[in-house]
């Protein structure tokens, strides 16, 4: 096989360097966005007077017939030490000699640094989409449970009552947040590296402008130095990547304990469940426990990177190689946990009974108890204490604070009056949050009208 770049060697490559530092085997995947540069300069080598227009068309015909080959999986990818070279090969094969001509003007420094680009341009629209569907899907899900009593947690202790829904939209906005961030990385990411060549450009006058509307860009680098060596926008995808699995890390591991017999506030369907082969009764939440396992993979993955680039001088260096690998596999990995959890989540079965069960152990209203105290003009602090001993009087009794007597109340503060035993009810002291961005009934369900304008539409 010839090399692209054998000219001044008089020696083959040793066999064992070659298997060691061939990248086609992942950077195969590539190849779309590999052709499509491809098409982009040699349309602007013609525009320079570099090419004909013979040789442009010739050329462009050459790489259609190679991408119809490779999506039709009619060409093989191997024989060659990467991507590049692999299509240039063929390109000479199909076209003959002018095929040699496509390279003028660049190197595979601002090649690969364009393709992946427009690869990770498409992967972060697909995320996204995913992003909106998962959104909606937890959106649709609140919908259903705006009245669903449960408790909310500090600490894993019942701590106030708040609603499934409410819940559920805290998970709406961290994803929002993430898919903000994919937003903004694509924004940052879409500058046009082609024509920084190895580092230092190139003496034929290259109309970048043309190649960077031809391709989508929305900017043009502005250092071949840079343009060569940057990975940021890597390292910014899967940064935000990894802030994703977090959050749905976090999310897993709620799914699993709620459908815990001891919690019980779930059921997984059938189809997104496994079981044992050896007790009958098992039905395990293997989708969330992988996603959860799969988020050390992830944020592996991101601290790979960072230390690939630590250290590296300017400009281009081989150790770049090293970051599609990490790259794809983030990449495949966040998508494919995405496309199962989210089916998972809309075929969830909640049990409304459970939740309000354990909304009613816990004491969830005694916070409601001292700030009933506070309006009747007693110190915060007072009142905290106060509310404290009527919970160690509850315990003691075995009631909770709505079976309590009047004159049970009075033992702790004279100031209490008939009145407080709508302020411990639990439908009462969730209608009463109605603070913006809390789990008041009436205000989530706004939220959530307003969110499904903004998905739907």
């Amino acid at each position: 096989m010839t090399t692209l770049w054998g000219g001044c060697f008089q020696k083959e490559t040793d066999a064992r360097v070659r298997a060691f530092q061939d990248s086609l085997g992942f950077d195969f995947r590539l190849w779309p966005y590999e052709i499509a540069v491809n098409r982009a300069h040699a349309r602007m080598l013609v525009k320079i007077g570099v090419l004909t227009e013979a040789e442009g068309e010739t050329i462009l015909k050459g790489l259609d017939k190679i991408y119809d080959d490779f999506a039709s999986g009619k060409a093989e990818p191997v024989g060659e030490e990467d991507v590049h070279s692999l299509i240039e090969a063929l390109l000479v094969k199909w076209a003959g000699e002018v095929g040699k001509k496509l390279h003028t003007g660049r190197s595979r420094n601002d090649q690969v640094a364009t393709d992946l680009r427009l690869y990770l341009r498409d992967e972060i629209d697909a995320v996204r989409g995913m992003l909106r569907e998962f959104r909606l899907a937890l959106v649709e899900l609140a919908a259903e449970h705006v009245e669903t009593l449960m408790p909310g947690f500090t600490h894993l202790q019942p701590a106030q009552p708040v609603t499934f829904a409410h819940h559920l939209l805290a998970y709406y906005e961290m994803f929002t947040r993430d898919d903000a961030r994919f937003e903004d990385c694509r924004r940052r990411m879409n500058v046009l590296p082609l024509g920084a060549g190895a580092l230092a450009g190139t003496t034929f006058p290259l109309d970048r402008g043309f190649v960077a509307e031809a391709l989508g860009f929305d900017a043009i680098s502005e250092n071949s130095m840079d343009a060569v060596s940057d990975r940021d926008f890597v390292v910014e995808f899967c940064a935000a990547a990894a802030l994703v699995f977090v959050h749905l890390s976090r999310l897993c591991e709620e799914v699993i304990l709620w459908a815990t017999p001891q919690f019980g506030f779930i059921e997984l369907d059938d189809a997104f469940a496994t079981g044992s082969s050896m007790m009958p009764q098992k039905k395990n939440p293997d989708v969330a426990e992988l996603c959860r396992g799969k988020t050390g993979r992830v944020v592996g993955n991101l601290a790979g990177l960072l230390i690939l680039l630590k250290g590296l001088p300017l400009a281009y260096n081989k150790d770049l190689q090293e970051d599609k690998p990490l790259l794809f596999d983030t990449a495949d990995t966040l998508k494919g946990c995405l496309g199962v959890f989210i089916p998972m989540m809309q075929k969830l079965k909640v049990s409304r009974e459970r939740m309000r069960d354990a909304a009613h152990r816990g004491f969830l209203t005694a916070t409601d108890l001292a700030e009933y105290l506070v309006r009747k003009g007693v110190p915060f602090r007072e009142a905290h204490e106060a509310a404290g001993e009527v919970v160690v009087y509850c315990l003691e009794q075995g009631k909770g604070l709505d079976s309590l007597s009047l004159d049970d109340y009075r033992r702790f503060s004279p100031v209490i009056d008939q009145d407080v035993f709508e302020s411990v009810r639990l439908e009462q002291a969730l209608q009463a949050r109605r603070v913006l961005g809390g789990p008041a009934p009436e205000a989530v369900r706004e939220r959530i009208e307003s969110l499904m304008k903004f998905l739907k539409y």
